[in-house]
């Protein structure tokens, strides 16, 4: 009976490891949809106000113009 709890824990094992990675291929996914969309609305909003992107981001702490 030991052999058939040995196989049962392996086959626990292995699907637990394959949802695990499919959840880490998941969120790699939308990490990196999410990293393309910051850096178009950053170039958009550079062609709308002529600030470069580092512009941007220190505008609001350094108060330039």
């Amino acid at each position: 009976m030991t052999s058939s709890a040995s196989t049962d824990s392996w086959y626990q094992d292995a699907a637990a490891a394959q949802i695990k990675s499919e959840r880490l291929e998941k969120a790699e996914l939308l990490n990196g949809r999410a990293a393309m969309l910051g850096f178009v609305i950053g170039v958009l909003t550079e062609a709308i106000t002529g600030h470069g992107i580092v512009s941007q981001i220190t505008l609001g702490a350094f108060g330039c113009n």
